[in-house]
């Protein structure tokens, strides 16, 4: 089937590069007929004129094939096609003269033909363009399109333009440019006025009565995405743009890559790359186990442990839903991959004891936990049990049977914590740095950071339904603020850390500038094309229990080490009475099986810095 079409597209290659030919040949002719009239005064013919033209055939079709001018596409016909018009007619020119000195007596007669011939042959090859171009201007009805501004004068923003012109069935009349260099304001890209900068999207989305923003910036940097948006949010226009440099590269700048401006695009800072074929080398051949794998941080780990060759890949939930998804997802995209999924609590000791001792994982990411903080403020004895417990019975065993690295999932609520999810992380944090330096065969070490766009759980898809629904967005208070990564990123430096573990170490990644939540309420809502309190309410609700205006990454007297990556840190290591901390842990269990109603304050005699709200 392949072979077939294969022949077929060489049959309809060829077919195309014979009618581009003879239109040539109609072209050297016509031009040598114009040369020799304007040059040879008094005209007459004679048998020099004939060899002459025969030899302006041979040397024309010779340099057109040398310059590879058959090799092209009608829709994407361009600048480089067109300087090696310029080359071939140059040498045109100069194997000419040779010949038309000898035969038409003067080099006139060849210097015409070459500039003739030339605009013929560019002529033949922008013809499409050039239809189209025309059939825009003349018949194009602009009358219920969408009104577009474009923002960026570039490469990008000039192909949305030729794509949106070339036909009469896309939705957008491009009405204006927007540029910040100032030497390109006043000039056109095809019949479209470049009419100011971004200082002025406002004023000029008015006065052009603009509907839609498309953002044709690729290659631009995050924070200019960020503040060309929060000047479009003060129109009423919907915004879009063009997803990323590799639209150019790829040739895919399009209509069709124009996207909704999302979150991620207006965090302010780059999207955190991490090159793991660089440190993935502790991964391949081992038997990895992922405990919590069907969450959105777990899930995310086994995509990407995936592509680098582990001995075994492990993903344990207590969810079944969860890890049937994830396993199906890894099943189809990679059949050769030996995976395992298993339904078990890490809660359950005798049964983390037998997950061990059948499969000998030899690295851990321990990603199970209850996260939710409302849920947990109300559930404190289950924070613990899952938390706590679930992570002490994980670790022992990771110890016990020789893991070589174990990952523990953290986060920034752990710091100063006021909510007792937080808490007992922190004391996740605590036994993970406890056992990690007793351990003779394992490098224990935590990975704390701040919300994941995107999670189970996360604002964003709350704010998402709360939009559908007609609003109102709630807010719990107009200052609170959070440090966001997307899940890619977080998993990414995560797995990074594995990578220099030494053991009772807690890394904290950095994860930018933090954000305003009510900003991101505000810019989801306009992102929806709607008016902030005017279409849809926001509405501040109070601080949760266990809510804190703001998250840190360190305490106070943890202070900070750097590592090669630079997004990685370390937080330097706090003196632990480790007889108290397994004398409290005994406590905290006893009473969170018996029920006790005081379980927050048994946890703060154990987290000095945890403030229990009333």
């Amino acid at each position: 089937m392949n072979t077939e079409r294969k022949v077929k597209k060489r049959s309809s290659d060829v077919k195309g590069i014979a009618i581009v030919a003879l239109f040539d040949f109609l072209a050297v002719t016509l031009a040598s007929l114009i040369a020799v009239l304007a040059v040879r005064k008094p005209l007459y013919w004679d048998l020099g004129i004939l060899w002459w033209y025969l030899a302006n055939v041979g040397v024309s079709f010779v340099f057109l094939i040398l310059f590879r001018l058959y090799y092209f596409m009608f829709d994407t016909v361009g600048l480089i096609d067109t300087l090696k018009l310029v080359g071939a007619a140059a040498l045109i020119f100069g194997t000419g003269c040779s010949y038309s000195v000898f035969i038409m007596k003067g080099i006139w007669v060849q210097f015409v033909y070459a500039i003739t011939l030339f605009f013929f042959v560019m002529a033949i090859r922008y013809s499409k363009r050039i239809y189209v171009m025309l059939k825009y201007s003349i018949t194009r009805s602009n009358k219920g399109k969408v009104r577009a501004m474009i923002v960026g004068a570039g490469n990008a923003g000039a192909a949305l333009i030729r794509e949106i012109q070339a036909t009469d069935k896309i939705e957008y009349n491009p009405v204006c440019v927007i540029d910040d260099d100032e030497s390109k304001i006043g000039k056109r890209i095809g019949n479209i006025r470049i009419v100011g900068s971004t200082d002025e999207i406002t004023k000029l989305a008015e006065k052009y009565a603009i509907d839609e923003i498309l953002i044709a910036m690729p290659s631009a940097k995050k924070a200019d995405i960020k503040r060309i948006y929060s000047i479009c949010k003060t129109t009423r226009c919907k915004v879009k743009t063009l997803p990323g440099i590799y639209q150019l590269v790829s040739g895919e700048v399009s209509v069709g890559a124009l996207r909704e401006v999302q979150i991620t695009d207006l965090l302010g800072r780059e999207q955190i790359k991490v090159n793991l074929d660089e440190i993935m080398g502790y991964i391949e051949g081992q038997t990895v186990l992922v405990t919590g794998g069907g969450g959105s941080i777990g899930s995310e780990l086994c995509r990407q442990i995936a592509t680098h060759n582990p001995k075994q890949l492990i993903i344990l939930d207590i969810y079944e839903n969860n890890a049937y998804d994830i396993e199906q997802e890894l099943k189809r995209k990679y059949p050769s991959l030996n995976l395992l999924a298993l339904i078990a609590s890490i809660r359950d000791k005798g049964k983390m004891e037998d997950v061990f001792t059948k499969y000998s994982p030899d690295i851990v990411f321990n990603a199970a936990a209850h996260k939710h903080v409302p849920l947990m403020e109300t559930s404190p004895n289950e924070a613990v049990k899952n938390n706590v417990f679930g992570t002490l019975n994980v670790a022992r065993c990771a110890d016990k049977f020789g893991v070589k690295v174990f990952v523990q999932i953290s986060t920034d609520k752990a710091v100063n914590p006021t909510n007792i999810m937080g808490a007992t992380k922190r004391i996740c944090e605590m036994i993970i740095q406890t056992i990690g330096r007793n351990s003779k065969n394992t490098k224990f070490v935590a990975v704390r950071f701040g919300n994941v766009l995107g999670s189970n759980g996360s604002v964003i898809p709350l704010f998402e339904r709360q939009i559908a629904e007609g609003g109102p967005v709630t807010v719990t208070h107009k200052d609170i603020i959070r440090y966001f990564m997307t899940i890619p990123e977080a998993v990414s430096l995560v797995l990074q850390a594995g990578a220099y573990a030494q053991g009772g170490q807690i890394f904290v990644l950095d994860m930018g500038e933090p954000v305003k939540i009510y900003e991101l309420a505000y810019n989801l809502i306009k992102l929806s094309g709607l008016e902030p309190n005017v279409d849809i309410e926001i509405k501040c609700t109070g601080l949760r229990p266990g809510e804190k205006l703001y998250e840190e990454r360190l305490m106070d007297e943890e202070g900070m080490q750097t590592t090669p990556n630079g997004l990685i840190n370390i937080a330097n290591p706090i003196a632990l009475d480790e007889k108290h901390l397994w004398g409290k842990l005994q406590e905290l269990y006893a009473a969170a099986y018996d029920e006790t109603d005081h379980m927050k304050n048994l946890v703060a005699e154990l987290v000095t810095t945890y403030k229990p709200q009333n």
